[in-house]
């Protein structure tokens, strides 16, 4: 499976940023996203990014990686593909 994320590394700390739809950021699903793709990131924090309708960003994870990235715009992270190999 292949997803769209960013690797951030910001005041010594690196976390992963996944782009994800309205659907798997819900929160009875929330979870079980970050859960699958954990793996990718090795141990490193995972925020999830949903959009709705007019691109506004929510995210989901890590409260104070959380507010750090509500004063980012979206196109200044480093966005590349990433491959969630199967088990």
């Amino acid at each position: 499976m292949e997803f769209t994320a960013a690797l951030i590394r910001e005041q010594g700390i690196e976390f992963g940023v996944v782009l994800v739809t309205a659907q798997a950021a819900q929160p009875g699903r929330r979870e079980a996203t970050l859960q699958g793709v954990a793996s990718v990131f090795a141990g490193k924090p995972v925020i999830l990014c949903s959009q709705d309708s007019r691109g506004v960003p929510s995210y989901f994870g890590r409260p104070d990686l959380v507010r750090f990235l509500a004063n980012v715009s979206l196109d200044r992270l480093p966005w590349k593909k990433w491959r969630l190999n199967a088990a």
